[in-house]
């Protein structure tokens, strides 16, 4: 608790104020000096002007960022960032460059905004292009901050919610992923293409009534706008693209084009599961701006992607050991093939939106997209399996083979499903500011229409007895059968104010108001948001104090809606919670270089709560409000850099989130004599029994501890010779026992860990003077190349189990693993 404490404290301490002084001269492109230019502090109200030689003098904060304006007229303005200690005085020149008639603007901003926000994490985007990852995608580095159990998937759990409450919006336009991926091998590219990202903003809770109708986090991506022709491609044994972009001659139009292509056949083939995987995954995106006028913009947004996953599985060997004072084996199972499986996703965005500023201070947007999304499985695979002990004994002949038969069965797994889901969206948003008001709103209308046919079944067959055993029917162990044809309309906004209290915007305000209601449930809901943040004025250390507060609610969508049986519940109701945040954030310096620390505790109440269980990376929601639940924690964020010009992090947090379901309840039966009726004894008549309530129990996303480290490094001798590192750990999660009341969620998955490296060379120097100029490269910016070890310490990491029944009806639990040590290599240009 001490610990705790500290980490939320320690950016607290404080010193008496302090200032330090900037000195410095002003000239033009010829070096003389320039009277007259404004020189303000970003963010403060101070500022001075320079005198007849072009001097100035100006005191500013100490032990924090601070930016300095330079501005005057016919010139283009610039901008200058320090770092001051108390008492410390600097001299700088600055140069202004006349203004050309194309402006190149200074974006003035407070350098304290992005920390200002509670819960916001900034991230840089190029960190992709080296992240070792099998995966890369800006979602691999979110998950060094919040976790990850499945480095197959680029999907994540944020403070114990699950995947489908997260928000993700590129440029303004909410996207969404596909809904009948059952495992990570299956999934194919996410929709952010890191090529064309320029900015990356993850909450991972306390975000802004400007942010949709999810529960956990929020991931805004901006892509960028291009100022010249320029490209990038990248070819490696998993993934390979390419990315190009430009500006018309008359810098109105600009393009940002990128294609991926994405095969996992060489990572997959060396799973637990032998056969013939043939995945496939590729995606174009566009992004198109055409500057109508000074105030108008339009831009398109377009994305088509298609995945496919095709398997002819052969066999399978899984094997576990179990260590007790009354039992040791090695178990395992091995299972023989037929059939195959053949999945197909398909999705389609297409987004329009203008912009419209007719002043400084004013900024209208109308939106309008379009989502499709088609979806097929199709299954239909028979195993044979034998269980028993494997003799793990080198100098035996049986060496590998199942030496002792414990039980042996047959399954059929059959599925025909399919999805069609299609949205469409028409919204504006508007900001107006005021000077210490800066005032936001939005008003969204949406069409959603659901379309879809499951039908799936398992048999089982243990010992030559289908289960469950009914000598006059043939059951099935499992079915699912179902049809859906939903349309529903919804509609949603927001309006916000973020007020800056005192000249020197010490205190930032930000309070909204968000409603939703959609016609399925006909429920309508209203959302307020309070966000507060503080720079204590008197304090030396650069710190800013931070805290969030507000009701947050999740309308159901398709997976929420569907019960374990596949019938569709259209009375489901939002889950909701209410949440409550207190963190800082302190810049200071280490080892002489810029560091932060940011530090954040959170409580989040949640009622009317739907359950759900995890199998890999699918949901399946008991389709009912029948729970309640909370989730509490504290996280902790160290950046830093250990060398210059590379920042690396680590993360690490705490956390606990239970669930109380209703009317889980279970009877212990007791015999004449008083005795408990176990599984061992059921021939016995039970006279009595007594019914106990289960209570709180783990979610299946509880996670106590999440630890995640990126780091990088080179040669001091040589920058061009570098080394990535990615580490992640997480503590040990709950896993279902099906149609266990009594024992929901109390098998455990081990703690995951795994680490990735990678090491690059700089082939092809920026540096383009040292070319000659019948150089094939003499265009190319960069040429790096890269190998990567995946799963460095080959940790067979486990993502869900398989039950099986031994001859005496016992339950065996078999783990499936994820994948182990694998190499990959990339080739990355830059032109």
């Amino acid at each position: 608790m001490r610990l705790l404490l500290l980490l939320i404290c320690f950016p607290l301490v404080t010193l008496a104020q302090n200032t330090a002084v900037v000195n410095g001269l002003v000239v033009d492109e010829n070096d003389k000096p320039l009277a007259g230019v404004l020189v303000n502090i970003i963010g403060r109200s101070t500022s001075v002007n320079t005198n007849d030689s072009g001097r100035f003098s100006i005191s500013v904060p100490v032990n924090r960022q601070v930016a300095l304006l330079f501005f005057a007229e016919g010139f283009n303005s610039t901008r200058k960032t320090l770092f001051l200690r108390p008492g410390e005085a600097e001299t700088i020149t600055v140069k202004l460059a006349p203004f050309s008639g194309q402006l190149d603007p200074v974006i003035v901003v407070n350098p304290n905004k992005g920390r200002r926000e509670p819960g916001r994490i900034t991230i840089d985007p190029s960190r992709t292009q080296f992240n070792p990852s099998p995966v890369s995608g800006i979602e691999q580095l979110i998950k060094i901050f919040v976790g990850s159990n499945n480095e197959l998937t680029s999907q994540y759990s944020v403070r114990g919610g699950s995947y489908d409450e997260n928000l993700i919006y590129v440029n303004d336009f909410e996207v969404y992923r596909p809904y009948l991926v059952r495992s990570g091998q299956q999934e194919g590219l996410s929709f952010i293409n890191p090529d064309l990202t320029g900015s990356v903003r993850f909450y991972n809770g306390g975000f802004q009534a400007r942010y949709g109708d999810k529960l956990s986090s929020v991931l805004d991506i901006s892509y960028r706008k291009p100022k010249q022709f320029g490209g990038s491609a990248y070819f490696g044994l998993l993934e390979q693209g390419i990315h190009l972009e430009g500006i018309s001659s008359g810098k109105k139009f600009t393009y940002l084009l990128g294609l991926r292509n994405r095969s996992n056949r060489n990572l997959l083939g060396s799973q637990e599961t032998k056969g013939n995987y043939v995945p496939s995954s590729s995606d174009i995106q566009a992004l198109l701006t055409y500057q109508v006028s000074k105030q108008w913009e339009v831009e398109l947004l377009a994305n088509l992607s298609q995945t496919k996953f095709t398997l002819f599985p052969e066999e399978s060997k899984l094997s576990s050991s179990v260590f007790s004072p009354f039992f040791t084996a090695n178990l395992a199972v091995d299972i023989f093939f037929e059939g195959q499986e053949r999945d197909e996703y398909q999705t389609g965005f297409l987004g329009l939106a203008a912009t419209n500023s007719p002043n400084k201070d004013l900024t209208l947007k109308w939106m309008v997209s379009s989502f499709s999304n088609n979806e097929q499985e199709n299954i239909d695979i028979t195993g044979a399996y034998l269980f028993g002990e494997r003799d793990f004994d080198r100098s035996q002949s049986t060496f590998g083979l199942i030496v002792n038969p414990l039980g042996a069965g047959v399954f059929q797994n059959y599925a025909r499903n399919r999805l069609n889901i299609e949205v469409f969206n028409a919204s504006h948003k508007g900001s107006m500011d005021f000077g210490k008001h800066f005032i936001q709103w939005g008003q969204s209308i949406e069409q959603q229409r659901i379309i879809d046919k499951l039908h799936e079944w398992e048999y089982n067959d243990s010992a030559g007895y289908s289960l469950p055993y009914n000598p006059s029917v043939l059951a099935m162990f499992k079915t699912l059968n179902g049809k859906t044809n939903i349309d529903i309309m919804r509609l949603s906004g927001y309006l916000q104010d973020n007020i800056q209290f005192k000249d020197s915007s010490d205190f930032i305000l930000n309070a909204g108001l968000r409603y939703n209601y959609n016609d399925l449930n006909r429920e309508f809901l209203l959302s307020p948001r309070l966000g507060v943040s503080f720079v204590p004025k008197r304090w030396t250390k650069d710190v800013v104090v931070k805290a969030s507060a507000g009701i947050y609610h999740q309308p159901p969508f398709y997976r929420e809606l569907r019960r374990y049986d596949g019938t569709v519940n259209t009375d489901l109701k939002a889950q909701k919670s209410w949440q409550l945040s207190l963190g800082a954030d302190y810049n200071f310096k280490m080892f002489n270089r810029p560091a932060r620390i940011q530090a954040e505790a959170y409580y989040k109440g949640m009622w009317d709560v739907v359950p759900f269980d995890i199998d890999n990376v699918r949901l399946r929601y008991f389709g009912e409000n029948m729970a309640k639940a909370y989730a509490t924690g504290i996280e902790a964020r160290l950046f830093g850099e250990l060398v210059p010009d590379a920042e690396s992090w680590v993360s690490m947090g705490f956390m606990k989130t239970k669930e109380d379901l209703q009317n889980d309840f279970y009877r212990v039966y007791r015999n004449a004599a008083g005795e408990v009726i176990t599984a061992a004894t059921t021939d016995q008549k039970p006279v009595d029994s007594t019914a106990f309530g289960v209570g709180y129990v783990r979610r299946p996303t509880d996670r106590m501890i999440t630890f995640g480290m990126f780091f990088q490094d080179y040669l001091s001798t040589n920058k061009n010779f570098r080394v990535y590192l990615n580490t992640l750990y997480g503590s040990n999660l709950p896993y279902n026992i099906p149609g266990s009341i009594r024992y929901r969620n109390a098998l455990i998955i081990e703690p995951y860990i795994r680490v990735d490296i990678g090491f690059s060379a700089l082939l092809l120097d920026p540096e383009k003077s040292n070319r000659r100029s019948h150089s094939p490269f003499r265009n190319f910016k960069s040429i790096w190349a890269s190998l990567e070890v995946f799963n460095l310490i080959d940790r067979p990491n486990t993502i869900s189990y398989m039950l099986i029944k031994d001859f005496a009806n016992n339950v065996f639990t078999m783990p499936n693993r994820l994948t182990p040590r694998l190499l990959n290599l990339k080739l990355v240009a830059k032109w």
